[in-house]
């Protein structure tokens, strides 16, 4: 059993219907933003625009997500924000998460929502 779990092609659980960098390009790219801007200290924010430094992330990585945005928001000096790919349904409960999170400690944080219909 466990071998045609390997052998079987295809989509496979937890599989996104688009890569990360095809998200960070068309948000990046709509809000006039760079992509990939080195920090000062070698780490690499997904999308920079004129106000905010953008960390752009799946939707189960919500909270790695809020702490990457705060640490390109003083690496650039910046607002940070954050932009969740949230693909199906069942991932709505991490924008909530995110959300929440972000209005009950008052952080310095803006969100957007991409790749939900």
């Amino acid at each position: 059993m466990l071998l045609i779990t390997f052998l079987i092609p295809g989509n496979t659980l937890g599989a996104h219907a688009r890569l990360e960098s095809w998200y960070q390009t068309a948000w990046c790219d709509a809000h006039a933003g760079k992509r990939e801007i080195q920090m000062p200290d070698g780490s690499r924010c997904d999308c920079v625009t004129v106000s905010h430094a953008i960390e752009i992330e799946f939707a189960v990585k919500w909270a790695e997500a809020i702490g990457q945005a705060l640490f390109y928001s003083l690496q650039t000096g910046k607002r940070g924000g954050i932009v969740l790919i949230v693909e199906r349904d069942s991932e709505l409960r991490f924008w909530i998460r995110l959300n929440s999170t972000i209005q009950h400690f008052g952080l310095p944080l803006d969100t957007w929502m991409v790749g939900y219909p």
